[in-house]
């Protein structure tokens, strides 16, 4: 875990700026919020307000990301107003709750931007509970939810648009289907059965701080699609959670609100929380639980029994979000997983196409966003088959299975880069060879991804080319790249009685 935060490959400095950009606009926020002469509840609304602006907004474009980041208070305002109303009203405050979460976890059926305003909704109904927000509050609540979502924008859109120079991020789209079958209207049914168990033992467990287990099952449906994603994003959560919790005993309780101190803490959890996300969700739980250790020193409540608390209620909310995924049209890991592995896979058989297109002469070819496809199609394969190859998983076969295709997956994408390199030296060979080398490849991914009897026997019986010569690097590219494919029909043309990943 130390080494996936530490030493994981950072790109262009990408997590650092977006960290660092993170701090700037969270204080920035607040500032803005203490210059306005709101109170510390206020100040608190609008720093939560502007982390989340620059956390959860994550459209393809600059352009995108902007209107999504002006819809915020559309979304948020109307959820506050609701939760501050409600206050009084246990059973439709509870209700409300609970639509909410239905509503927002449904809303990512329409893509980032969807995502980003279901998150916004839940987090400010959350942020009122936290609080304790009544209607007396609304106006100051108000503005620091503007003010901050603006100070968020200045920063973002603004004094550190550090995006502009980057290639927009492409950000395949979760599985489809209609209806029952499609997985964010399954996750929306089972993020609410969850929510409602956790709402209902949260209250068994704490009349006051019930809230925190209704966060720990909505946070745990986030970025998951199948049964055996939530449970371990659950197990992560928890683990996180423990680390944070002993974490705000050595540091939050000593500090017990001093502002200074809590400040550079609070700034330092921030940037924590948006450095380890990329990489490690048991990390960022750490800063998060940490974060709000510090939050409620300054409120003048924190001791070692809330933070006690606080971790029982997000076992209670890991709970609720396990027997969820177990018990409600539940999706299994297995069909997940196997229509990312098929849709890298034709991504395959996509930059193969186009690069032979480049290599041919074609001055349009262009196989490099197929390439960066292709490295989020292989992110998103990791993510769902990570339940096998945890260190609890005891089905010890399926586990070298799923670290055998993730091996041979990671050789496909060397390879394919690779090859575009030397597609895009000019002087790249014309040899005739790499068309007849380019249709293998592609034969040998519509046998895998299509099931044809007669691809598989010709991709079976047709022997690889003899190993290129340095001379040929495309040759040499595509043989390996033919290797790679050959040996994943193995696994993954296994009987359906043996499933890559556990139903």
């Amino acid at each position: 875990m130390l080494k996936r935060v530490f030493v994981a490959p950072d790109p262009g400095r990408t997590r650092l700026r977006f960290a660092a950009r993170a701090v700037v606009g969270v204080a920035l926020a607040v500032g803005a919020c203490g210059a306005a002469g709101h109170s510390l509840t206020g100040a608190v609304t609008g720093g939560l307000a502007a982390l989340l602006a620059l956390f959860t907004v994550t459209d393809a474009t600059i352009r995108g990301q902007a209107v999504t980041t002006a819809l915020l208070p559309a979304v948020g305002l109307p959820v506050l107003t609701a939760a501050a109303g409600l206050h009084d009203h246990p059973v439709a405050r509870d209700l409300t709750f609970l639509a909410v979460v239905g509503a927002g976890v449904y809303a990512r059926r329409w893509g980032p931007r969807g995502h980003s305003l279901g998150v916004f909704a839940f987090m400010t109904f959350f942020v009122a509970q936290f609080l304790r927000a009544t209607p007396g509050r609304l106006p100051e609540l108000y503005a620091a939810v503007l003010l901050s979502v603006l100070a968020a924008a200045v920063v973002r859109f603004g004094a550190w648009c550090y995006e502009r120079r980057l290639p927009p991020p492409v950000t395949p789209a979760p599985p489809g289907g209609t209806g029952l079958a499609r997985v964010t209207t399954r996750q929306a049914i089972q993020a609410t059965a969850g929510a409602g168990f956790a709402l209902v033992v949260g209250q068994l467990v704490s009349g006051q701080r019930w809230y925190w287990a209704v966060g720990a099952t909505w946070w745990i449906f986030v970025n998951t699609t199948s049964r055996g994603e939530t449970l371990v994003r659950g197990f992560r959560r928890l683990l996180g959670t423990v680390i944070g919790v002993a974490l705000g005993l050595l540091v939050a309780v000593p500090v017990h609100g001093h502002p200074a101190v809590t400040a550079l803490l609070t700034a330092a959890c921030v940037f924590g929380i948006f450095y380890t996300a990329a990489v490690s969700y048991t990390w960022m739980m750490l800063w998060v639980t940490l974060l709000a250790g510090l939050l409620y020193g300054l409120l003048g409540v924190l001791g070692p029994g809330l933070l006690a608390l606080r971790l029982a209620e997000t076992g209670v909310g890991a709970l609720g979000a396990a027997l969820a995924v177990i018990l409600v049209l539940p999706v299994t890991t297995h069909s997940v997983t196997d229509a990312w592995i098929q849709r890298a896979l034709r991504c395959v058989h996509d930059c193969t196409a186009e690069t032979a297109r480049r290599l041919a002469g074609a001055a349009d070819a262009d196989p490099a966003p197929r390439v960066a496809e292709l490295e989020q199609l292989l992110a998103r394969v990791r993510l769902s088959v990570a339940p096998l190859v945890h260190p609890l998983n005891p089905m010890l076969g399926r586990k070298r299975r799923a670290r055998h295709v993730l091996a041979l997956l990671d050789d496909c994408a060397r390879e394919i880069r690779g090859l575009v390199a030397v597609a895009a030296d000019p002087e790249a060979s014309h040899d005739a060879r790499l068309a007849a080398a380019c249709w293998r490849v592609q034969a040998a991914v519509e046998a895998l991804t299509e099931g044809g009897e007669a691809l598989v026997e010709a991709a079976d019986a047709a022997p690889l080319t003899d190993p290129p010569l340095a001379s040929d690097p495309a040759l040499a590219h595509l043989h390996g790249l033919e290797r790679a494919l050959a040996e994943l029909s193995r696994p993954l043309r296994t009987p359906p009685g043996s499933p890559l990943v556990g139903a």
